[in-house]
């Protein structure tokens, strides 16, 4: 009987540890998931804020900044919710989110001409602009796909970041092409010119009534023929050259012995 109650006993003491120890391996499991998703909402944090804080280089409309503050308020929302060191920091930031967000939805909503875009002035701030539109239009469709953004504002937004993509491919490539002209190197510039051609006429084929792409396509065809009027004024010099160079040659040849 003795004997019985011990088995019994360890078998009970056994049930428990294994019982703790499942409970305690689901705890560890639940905390790594919790901070995983920590980690993810602190980089949307992150990304969204990075890509707010470049808004100021292009026409920027309040519906766009407002999709990206209702990003970040769900990630901040999210944060609080998991709770974690920083929560404090994130209720505060998320309080304040709250009523920007209310102050822009009640005032009078703008919509920036793209026509007042214009160029950065380094290759620097316009690579980093670059980034930032693709990292938009990537924010742009995961919203719309969640459903965060109605049809018609998404269409109209992505639209927006298209063309100013479109805006700062072909400004990029006229602007090499100027300097390649410079420099003597018409072969180069016409490549850029003829690219910067081929692309306006693409999108002229879908949007016509773009003024922008009419006045970039007069402006690339007269910079092509400032080229060829260019590259022509330089080729008349090549034959004198070569010929004061064939003068030199004979001259500077070993003598005949007859």
């Amino acid at each position: 009987m003795i004997f019985t109650l011990v088995l019994i006993l360890i078998g009970a003491l056994l049930l428990l540890v294994i019982g703790i120890n499942v409970i305690q391996q689901q705890k560890e499991r639940a905390e790594a998931e919790r901070r995983t998703e920590l980690a993810r909402q602190r980089a949307i944090i992150d990304e969204t804020e990075n890509v707010l804080s470049c808004t100021g280089m292009f026409p920027c409309s309040t519906n766009l900044v407002l999709i990206l503050y209702k990003r970040v308020q769900e990630a901040l929302s999210q944060s609080v919710t998991l709770g974690g060191p920083q929560s404090a920091d994130y209720q505060r930031r998320l309080t304040d989110l709250t009523g920007q967000i209310e102050s822009l939805q009640n005032a009078q909503k703008q919509n920036p001409a793209i026509e007042s875009f214009r160029l950065p002035d380094t290759d620097k701030q316009i690579l980093d602009l670059v980034k930032v539109l693709k990292k938009l239009k990537a924010i742009l469709r995961a919203e719309h796909n969640k459903g965060k953004v109605d049809p018609n504002t998404f269409a109209q937004e992505e639209a927006r970041v298209d063309s100013l993509q479109l805006r700062i491919n072909v400004d990029s490539m006229l602007s090499r092409a100027r300097t390649a002209c410079f420099m003597k190197q018409y072969g180069s510039s016409k490549q850029m010119v003829t690219k910067a051609l081929a692309t306006l006429h693409t999108i002229k084929a879908l949007t016509p009534n773009d003024p922008f792409i009419t006045k970039k396509v007069d402006e690339a065809k007269l910079l092509l023929d400032e080229i060829m009027g260019a590259q022509k004024q330089a080729q008349p010099n090549a034959p004198q050259q070569k010929s004061e160079e064939d003068d030199i040659d004979v001259l500077f040849q070993p003598k005949k012995k007859w």
